[in-house]
């Protein structure tokens, strides 16, 4: 969805998406895309979980050319999903928020051909090919939806940004035709410092870690006869079929042991978890989202927040919830928080929705608030504002709250919010907040907005309403043309030979011409070879060009991974039917 239907995507995620510029695919990128898909198409039918066989032939996605982005979302949209283009890697947030949105992000730029079996880099086979058809699977498609909305609510920490950003540069640097070793060895050890820095671990890198081994990298079925079923081995040509050789370990699924096994994007898996059934995944997913800080809050999770040093949602048992970065929390003798305060912007919102005069701009210097039940067990949340009037809190009336901590609000009463009928928000004049001997809010400092509610009942990372928190560029509708490039001499072969192959022609001649442009200029090039080699078997299967070809393909010289594709390109086409 590079343009249309943009609008029902929340402002906070559509700075990440780019447009898809399909005429800049060359003819070499749409072989790419054709062999692979071929080989997913011959080679998984028996060893992917049936859902993304079936996936893969209802999903209209073409075997002989790049898809369209636009043409992926209205067939997702059948599903209730769609798809929009982002340009490469994305802060995990993000990604996340799509998923949890029902939106499959797609990178548009597509793996070079000396990467065809695999890439670190996201690009269209790994998310057109590999993630798009199982997503037409029920159960599959509402366990990613949970997994999404688990990522984009995950707590995280400044450190695993830093590795994010060290991660993507490597993506960038290792898919790059001119990168050298140098600086792709120079990318790993940035990526492996970053991840040295890293304390503990936190929500977000088990989230992380549960995506890849099972999204990703997910094996279904019994252990000792799986199927597969994770993106990143639907689309590497490579390790679909060594995933399931015997020295890869399969381990029974447990979150537990997912979320304590890290992974190396840039090297095969040496273990993989094998989940019984879909229904199995989503139950156990559903566990774990129970002991985070969004579903669990709490103290527990305030600490959690305080030690992201990012912003995050902090939702009372009220329904108030409030967005801003932690700075202090103050706790009972028993450890837990009876007090806490924002530093900086911060935002107060109801039900996702930022109140109208609570915003950044009135709390900008921060918010802090009382948490608990008044003496006498009281929570306020629970009181009418009839209820409340007959307890002393009565607009323009003195009032003095003591908490069953030890915190004391005393204050005339300014203001009382009313969300669905019930109290969130007091705000107090002429007010003084002590804890004990420590004053937290003095009467010299303007108003005192106390959030209503006895129990935290949620923390989670980001703002509760984004598109009001954050600042975001205009997004414009634009008619933007981008021309396409001149193509070289390779991409022009390439070309042509996709033409006689569409237009079923038969031209021994050219043929022939290329054959020896290809001999003195690119002798190492395979993949044109094996395209040539699919047309003397379709229309001259005895011509004396075919052993010439197949012999220099299966010469000694080309790299082990060429030979592997080179070997499995044979098999596909000596099967043809």
């Amino acid at each position: 969805m590079t343009g249309k239907g943009t609008k029902n995507i929340p402002a906070h995620l559509q700075p990440y998406i780019s447009k898809q510029y399909y005429h800049r695919y060359t003819p070499i990128e749409h072989a790419v895309w054709r062999f692979v898909m071929k080989q997913n198409h011959y080679f998984l039918k028996d060893i992917a979980h049936p859902a993304y066989v079936n996936g893969l032939m209802d999903s209209g996605i073409k075997t002989d050319s790049i898809p369209k982005v636009d043409d992926m979302h209205t067939s997702l949209a059948k599903v209730g999903w769609g798809a929009v283009t982002i340009d490469g890697l994305i802060p995990g947030s993000a990604f996340y928020g799509f998923l949890a949105n029902r939106i499959l992000p797609i990178a548009t730029e597509l793996r070079n051909i000396q990467n065809i079996a695999y890439t670190p880099a996201p690009d269209m086979i790994h998310e057109a090919a590999g993630h798009a058809p199982i997503l037409l699977d029920e159960s599959y498609r509402e366990f990613v939806r949970k997994i999404g909305e688990m990522g984009s609510k995950a707590l995280s920490s400044k450190e695993k940004l830093e590795v994010f950003m060290a991660v993507r540069h490597l993506t960038i640097v290792a898919e790059d035709p001119n990168s050298t070793s140098e600086q792709v060895k120079e990318a790993e050890i940035q990526v492996a410092e970053a991840r040295k820095k890293v304390k503990g671990l936190s929500e977000a890198d088990q989230v992380s870690r549960l995506f890849w081994w099972t999204v990703e990298y997910g094996l279904i079925g019994e252990v000792v006869n799986p199927k597969i079923y994770g993106a990143g081995l639907l689309s590497s040509v490579g390790e679909s079929q060594s995933c399931l050789k015997e020295d890869v370990r399969k381990i029974p699924f447990s979150i537990e042991e997912c979320t304590k096994t890290p992974y190396d994007v840039t090297k095969p898996q040496p273990q993989l978890f094998v989940i019984e059934s879909f229904a199995d995944l989503i139950a156990e997913v559903d566990q774990f989202a129970a002991t985070m800080a969004f579903r669990k809050g709490g103290t527990e999770s305030l600490d959690k927040a305080l030690q992201t040093e990012s912003v995050a949602t902090m939702a009372f048992s009220s329904g108030l919830q409030v967005t801003g970065m932690l700075g202090t929390i103050l706790k009972d003798k028993k450890g837990e928080a009876v007090y806490f305060r924002t530093k900086g912007p911060t935002a107060l919102s109801f039900d996702n929705k930022q109140l109208d005069g609570h915003g950044k701009v009135t709390h900008h210097k921060g918010f802090g608030t009382p948490i608990g039940r008044l003496k006498g067990n009281i929570a306020l949340e629970d009181y009418s504002l009839e209820q409340l009037r007959d307890f002393g809190i009565i607009e323009e009336k003195a009032a003095k709250l003591k908490f069953q901590s030890g915190v004391k609000v005393k204050g005339t009463v300014k203001s009382i919010l009313l969300a669905e009928g019930r109290p969130i928000l007091i705000s107090f004049k002429d007010c003084k907040v002590t804890y004990k001997d420590m004053v937290l809010f003095e009467k010299s400092w303007g108003t005192f907005d106390m959030a209503v509610g006895a129990r935290v009942t949620s923390v989670f990372a980001g703002a509760a309403d984004p598109n009001n928190y954050y600042e975001f560029p205009l997004m414009e509708e634009t008619d933007e043309v981008v021309e396409q490039q001149a193509w070289n001499e390779l991409e022009t072969l390439y070309d042509e030979i996709r033409r006689l192959r569409e237009d079923s022609n038969w031209n021994e001649e050219r043929l022939t011409q290329v054959l020896a442009i290809l001999d003195d200029q690119y002798p190492k090039e395979w993949l044109l070879r094996l395209e040539i080699l699919e047309l003397y078997k379709l229309h001259h299967g005895d011509h004396p060009h075919v052993t010439l070809i197949e012999e220099r393909l299966q010469s000694t010289g080309w790299d082990a991974s060429v030979q592997q594709m080179i070997q499995r390109g044979l098999i596909l086409i000596n099967n043809r039917k």
